[in-house]
């Protein structure tokens, strides 16, 4: 689906910030790593190993909606074993809306299997999430089984472990998924997909299960599997069984093999379906044994190869005290492995500079420190304590204000940014309370008023369902003492074309090149088009998940027929009264940065600024985008 992004640079010095992490919901529709429409679950908890929170992907079957996960029970293994949990749909579709294992090139830079390593990269490398990258798991139903263990194979390197529930083996044909059972040497194929990663094996882990009352993937799958990555292991079967059970007749057998390196499952009572224990609902989703993703979460943390086991310090009873110019900080910090511990300390300003102090706990692990003698200022104060193995603890962190406090001020508005998804928009931006006491920021789209999630000094709120054409969003910040400021950004909506597919052809949004697939997923129900650009000039009509589009041709020229539409002009000049810092904030100031008298420039006229931090002067814009002191011209 195509995304529209307006900055609006002549008014604020504008950015797009990432939407924040919320944790402990289901951030729906979301479009990262390669795929338009992924469900992504973040828990409160961490994992028990390693450093921060898991990973796990989760492939839908053929025909299954990513919806169908949300009533899965994914978020109670979510929580009970610190897992991000991600579910794609899938971008390159074969058959009946299956993830297309049995074709195309099997290779870590094509199609899905690329979008997926894209998937858990980025995951990863964003700090909101505090992925382990030694925590990074893939699972799947059916066809997402198959396309799991595949890509896996191709990347060892990245996937530590895999989850395997009702998946024809790899390499193996489309007839056979429905069929009769066809020889596969899994542990060769593997092998061969991985390549010159293959030496990662060595630290790998599969769970291979199954439906002992599905009758669409031959049972067969499940053994040839399971013994096929043991082999490429090079481990043992133990003898015997486990019944797994969480109560109520819920239960599966398991069969384990040497260091929990593969384990191979049987839900008992379930049919051709992903196994979501007690209350799972949905397509494709069983409740009538146990939750695999909460197995898989004990599975991977009970037996994962590639994290550190020792554990980070804690720090507890921390107690934050000023007097004259500096911060004394003290508390207790233990480690459960004794390891020895040191403490860290960071003070930063208001221009981002930062100064340390460090400490060794005593022998009952109680700390004091102090920091350097510091100009009057707020400062972000943070708080950690390192092990000798190098984890370090959770860290604490707050606000303090040095010397007498700066005079009432409306929080200041920045980087403000507005991302169009569809009929959804998302307004997210910087705001900064000189006075800490931030009350709300809300933003009045011309359908509801929102209420932003802060994470920090970073807000964002979203609004769908809005109607095609032009639209506003007032985002207002209010403070506690009743001081406030707003902006106002102006973006438009393409609500695309809404039609049955006979009349997506009429209108020569579609032809018959792509009628199977389209017919497949919507039938004779109305669906949305909009119209994407292509390269060399041309646009094609595609739903949101690009799975029923139509050919290349010349792009709509219609307003909100999908052609892309230009960001609004900038006003011709706009005015802004603020204390100094928080010019600089919003890009219309910058500082020659010394901390005891800071001096303070327009942006682009480098015009002097009376007073340091906290005066407080009045910019206009000009013409050419440039910051001057002074008022707009009558």
């Amino acid at each position: 689906m195509k995304k529209h992004h307006y900055n609006l640079a002549a008014i604020l010095a504008l950015g797009i910030a990432a939407t924040p992490v919320l944790a402990g919901s289901w951030q729906q529709n979301v479009a990262v790593g390669g795929f338009n429409k992924v469900h992504l679950y973040t828990p409160d908890s961490v994992s028990a190993v390693g450093q921060g929170r898991g990973l796990l992907l989760v492939l839908h079957g053929c025909t299954q909606s990513v919806d169908a996960y949300l009533t899965a029970n994914l978020a109670q293994a979510a929580e009970q074993y610190g897992l991000v949990i991600a579910v794609p749909d899938a971008m390159n579709k074969a058959g009946f809306g299956c993830w297309s294992y049995w074709q195309g090139t099997k290779a870590r830079t094509a199609g899905d299997y690329k979008n997926l390593i894209n998937l858990a990269t980025t995951l990863t490398a964003n700090s909101s999430y505090q992925i382990d990258p030694n925590q990074v798991y893939i699972a799947g139903l059916s066809s997402g089984a198959a396309f799991a263990n595949t890509t896996a194979c191709l990347a060892p390197d990245i996937f530590a472990g895999m989850g395997i529930s009702a998946g024809p083996s790899i390499g193996t044909s489309s007839s056979g998924a429905i069929g009769p059972c066809e020889s596969a040497d899994v542990a060769a194929r593997c092998a061969q997909y991985a390549g010159s990663y293959a030496s990662h094996f060595s630290s790998q882990i599969a769970s291979v299960a199954h439906g002992r009352s599905d009758t669409t993937v031959n049972l067969c799958y499940n053994e040839q599997n399971a013994t096929g990555m043991a082999g490429l292991y090079n481990v043992a079967r133990i003898n015997g069984e486990n019944l797994i059970s969480e109560g109520a007749g819920r239960s599966a057998d398991e069969t384990l093999w040497q260091d929990g390196r593969v384990s191979m499952l049987w839900f008992n009572s379930v049919d051709h379906a992903w196994s979501g224990g007690q209350g799972a609902s949905g397509s494709y989703i069983n409740g009538s044994s146990i939750n695999y993703a909460s197995y898989l979460g004990q599975y991977f943390r009970d037996n994962n190869q590639r994290v550190n086991r020792n554990s980070a310090p804690e720090l507890s009873n921390i107690s934050i005290s000023q007097a004259a110019s500096q911060i004394s900080i003290s508390g207790n910090a233990t480690d459960a492995d004794d390891d020895s511990i040191s403490i860290q300390a960071g003070f930063t300003n208001s221009l981002n500079q930062t100064q340390t102090a460090n400490s060794t706990p005593d022998a009952s692990g109680d700390f004091s420190l102090s920091s350097p003698a510091l100009a009057d200022d707020w400062y972000q104060v943070s708080v950690s304590a390192s092990d000798s193995n190098g984890l370090v603890s959770e860290v604490y962190s707050t606000s303090v204000l040095l010397g007498p406090p700066p005079a009432a001020a409306a929080p200041q508005l920045s980087d403000l940014a507005i991302d169009i998804d569809g009929q959804c928009a998302t307004v997210s931006g910087s705001v900064f309370d000189v006075n800490r006491d931030l009350a709300s920021v809300t933003v009045e789209f011309d359908t509801a008023t929102v209420s932003a999630t802060l994470s920090g000094d970073v807000f964002s709120a979203q609004q769908c369902n809005l109607q095609g054409g032009a639209n506003s969003a007032l985002i207002t910040a209010l403070d506690l003492g009743g001081l406030f400021s707003t902006e106002q950004l102006t973006f438009t909506i393409d609500a695309g074309q809404n039609a049955t597919l006979d009349q997506h052809i009429s209108a020569g949004r579609l032809d018959y090149t792509n009628y199977a697939n389209c017919y497949l997923e919507y039938s004779t129900a109305s669906f949305i088009l909009r119209e994407q650009a292509l390269s060399g000039g041309q646009c094609r009509w595609q739903d949101d998940d690009g799975s029923c589009f139509g050919p290349g041709q010349s792009c709509s020229t219609a307003g909100g027929d999908g052609g892309e539409e230009e960001p609004p002009a900038a006003a011709d000049c706009v005015q802004f009264s603020t204390n100094n810092y928080s010019h600089k904030l919003a890009g219309r100031a910058y500082s020659t940065g010394n901390p005891y008298a800071p001096d303070y420039f327009a942006s682009g006229s480098n015009a002097a600024l009376s007073g340091s931090t906290w005066g407080i002067s009045l910019l206009s814009s000009t013409s050419s985008g440039y910051w001057q002191p002074g008022a707009c011209p009558q």
